[in-house]
């Protein structure tokens, strides 16, 4: 993660799952609002999007673990190296270990959406964890960095940190809107401070940034509430956007139903 890509690239697919989720939960809570109590089975379009959501992390999972062992300078899977005495590239094999949790993860949405043995919440937990321990990861990668640095990325474990503990309430509270949205919430603050973090430390344009001035960590505080107001105000519209298309396409499919059923049947002699 040495550069900008190595944060753009993470941050991408913590975007792509906060919109995934918003759209997921809104959909799933549309449908539940709308069905006689005591239904709770899922139609199987909602077990579809679990197993795209869960083969994707695994796939996003294989693909950077075998990216941070295997590009030009990496470990290539060599975690000591007994001539020179000492641990070869343990930031490749931290990156590694983060994206095996999350693979972790995609295998347990798979099994939890496959099977019905499965315990409810594991999931959840799954995920939970995963976000836990790249907090914890990241939380150990700050030792000896300069200012700036160091402040930038202990931003970022707040939205790590703040998405697991809501996933974890998910394990035992289940269906309640409010925290899957917040989960999604930390997703996109995750993913836009990831761009930011890439932007500070490794700008593709303009001047460097000065990682020991006490006026660039202000900002830099200043700038993630920014992030958090705006990843508020998109999980907000984008909710609202597929909550009211839900609704519109909803009427709309009872007026053309209406209107195929008038036209392929006669009408009352009174209307004739």
């Amino acid at each position: 993660m040495a550069n900008f890509g190595g944060h753009a690239i993470p941050g991408s697919f913590f975007l792509l799952f906060g919109f995934w989720h918003t759209v997921k939960h809104i959909l799933q809570h549309y449908w539940r609002t709308n069905q006689p109590k005591g239904r709770q089975i899922m139609p199987p379009f909602f077990k579809r999007m679990d197993y795209i959501e869960g083969g994707f992390a695994i796939f996003a999972s294989f693909v950077g673990i075998m990216v941070e062992q295997f590009v030009v300078d990496g470990p290539h899977a060599h975690l000591y190296d007994t001539e020179s005495s000492s641990w070869v590239k343990l930031m490749n094999w931290q990156h590694s270990t983060m994206y095996l949790f999350f693979g972790i993860f995609g295998i347990a949405l798979v099994i939890s959406t496959a099977s019905k043995l499965v315990p409810t919440g594991v999931d959840r937990l799954a995920l939970s964890m995963a976000l836990f321990v790249e907090g914890f990861l990241f939380y150990y990668h700050l030792h000896n960095r300069p200012l700036l640095d160091a402040h930038i990325h202990t931003l970022l474990l707040v939205a790590v940190f703040s998405g697991s503990a809501s996933t974890m309430l998910e394990v035992f509270i289940r269906d309640n809107i409010t925290l899957e949205l917040f989960r999604a919430c930390m997703f996109i603050l995750q993913g836009s401070w990831f761009y930011q973090i890439g932007f500070v430390l490794y700008p593709p344009s303009g001047p460097e940034w000065d990682l020991a001035q006490h006026g660039n960590v202000m900002f830099v505080t200043m700038c993630f509430c920014w992030h958090l107001a705006v990843a508020l105000l998109l999980v907000a519209c984008t909710s609202s956007v597929v909550w009211f298309e839900t609704i519109l396409s909803k009427r709309t499919g009872h007026r053309d139903w209406n209107a195929k059923y008038i036209l392929q049947n006669e009408l009352p002699e009174s209307f004739a």
